[in-house]
């Protein structure tokens, strides 16, 4: 193509090349500088598809050959993403040291076996309201220990299938095994008469009452 009657141009110069030939001419000596410098096997984003084209995996882009995926690579749309990126890890691992050191450790003890316990039920003669009556008894319980106790909805459990009309009282205390009463699936009356727990720390038994209204 003739360039010379360019404005600009010069005779037998070729005239002053477009802006268009410009930029091809840019991509071109960036596509060859870099097949001569980077290897397409350890990035990370490059990947050739079913098709036998090449794909960039960041930008979600498509190309023809290796050659125009390393001219994409050196264009301002992929180092962006790649800053922006970066910018991500880097948040990322401030972010994550957080995270490990709130994580709280979870306790391990050799469990020793159920602990013993007695149920008695019971029947208030005025208002012939139904209470239970839980003794556990924890002999070798861990020093400085409080037995805990809480209602499970039959819907948490999955040993068994799922009943509306039960519920379960769970006890746990280490190192014994956390063990489960199956009871009505009543409203439990919580008036402190009764409802109400005790520990006795000099014979490691743990009581606990509650009456259903």
């Amino acid at each position: 193509m003739d360039f010379q009657h360019r404005a600009g141009g010069k005779t037998g110069g070729g005239g002053v090349a477009s802006a268009s030939e410009s930029n091809r001419d840019r991509r071109e000596r960036l596509r060859q500088l870099a097949l001569e410098t980077i290897d397409l096997t350890k990035d990370p984003y490059f990947m050739k598809n079913h098709l036998g084209t090449y794909e960039c995996k960041l930008c979600l882009t498509l190309h023809n050959n290796e050659g125009s995926y390393l001219a994409h690579t050196q264009g301002k749309k992929h180092q962006a993403n790649l800053a922006r990126r970066a910018a991500m890890q880097a948040k990322d691992s401030l972010i994550q040291p957080a995270l490990e050191k709130a994580r709280v450790d979870i306790k391990k003890f050799v469990k020793i076996g159920r602990p013993g316990y007695r149920v008695t039920k019971q029947k208030d003669p005025e208002t012939a309201q139904q209470s239970l009556l839980f003794q556990v008894d924890y002999p070798e319980i861990t020093d400085n220990t409080m037995p805990k106790h809480r209602f499970m909805s039959a819907f948490e459990q999955r040993h068994e299938a799922p009943d509306k009309n039960w519920q379960y009282l769970i006890f746990a205390a280490e190192p014994y095994e956390t063990i489960a009463f199956k009871v009505p699936s009543r409203e439990v009356d919580k008036t402190e008469e009764k409802f109400w727990t005790a520990w006795n720390k000099e014979t490691k038994q743990f009581f606990l009452q509650c009456s259903f209204k």
